[in-house]
């Protein structure tokens, strides 16, 4: 019998969440349950879907808060590597995602259904990742080139993104690579001071 006045709305949603989360980064997407999420926290999986729509919405909000935790990541590395910030921000990358594999791995595993479209709230949060690499970029580029940064910014992103998956994947090992975030790096940087960047 699920618990049904022990919480506010806005404390059973944080609740969720958190447990959500923590199930999430346990067993990956593919087995992630939200039965079993309602079942840690005590509440049928009714209430989870009153409260957050849908399975799908409650998956895109877990993923949400995990777009969170990662800038708030990048942002501690960097500032713990205030001389070479674009490589604090590969290595950030990496380290990300190698600490963090199952809910790095969910972000790109869901996909909302057709139709569906993602709120706004939450894409504005997404959107603070991407904000931290523009703004590195941004700094490195000179004045004539910072039209570009929100572009080769993303691009970027999906240059690290490819070598950070093949790296815990273990198809750079397949391929006899044995450096793949000092590779991703060096792309990032050639990139980069093709697009005028002094580094």
């Amino acid at each position: 019998m699920g618990r049904r006045s022990d919480h506010s709305r806005e404390e059973l949603e944080a609740l969720i969440l958190e447990e959500g989360h923590r199930h999430m980064a346990e067993s990956g997407f593919a087995k992630f349950s939200s039965r079993e999420v309602a079942k840690r926290i005590g509440y049928s999986v009714g209430t989870l879907y009153n409260v957050f729509g849908s399975y799908d919405r409650l998956v895109a909000a877990i993923n949400t808060r995990t777009f969170n935790l990662w800038a708030a990541f990048l942002e501690r590395r960097l500032a713990s590597r205030p001389r070479d910030r674009i490589a604090a921000l590969v290595e950030g990358y990496f380290r990300f995602a190698s600490e963090n594999t199952n809910i790095w791995m969910a972000i790109y595993d869901h996909r909302l259904p057709s139709g569906v479209p993602l709120p706004e709230e939450y894409a504005r949060q997404r959107a603070g990742l991407t904000d931290v690499v523009v703004r590195e970029v941004a700094a490195v580029l000179p004045p004539e080139s910072q039209d570009v940064a929100p572009r080769l910014a993303r691009s970027l992103v999906a240059t690290v993104h490819g070598h950070c998956t093949f790296a815990l994947n273990g198809s750079f090992a397949l391929l006899g690579e044995t450096d793949p975030l000092g590779m991703a790096t060096a792309r990032v940087k050639e990139s980069l001071r093709a697009a005028g960047a002094e580094l």
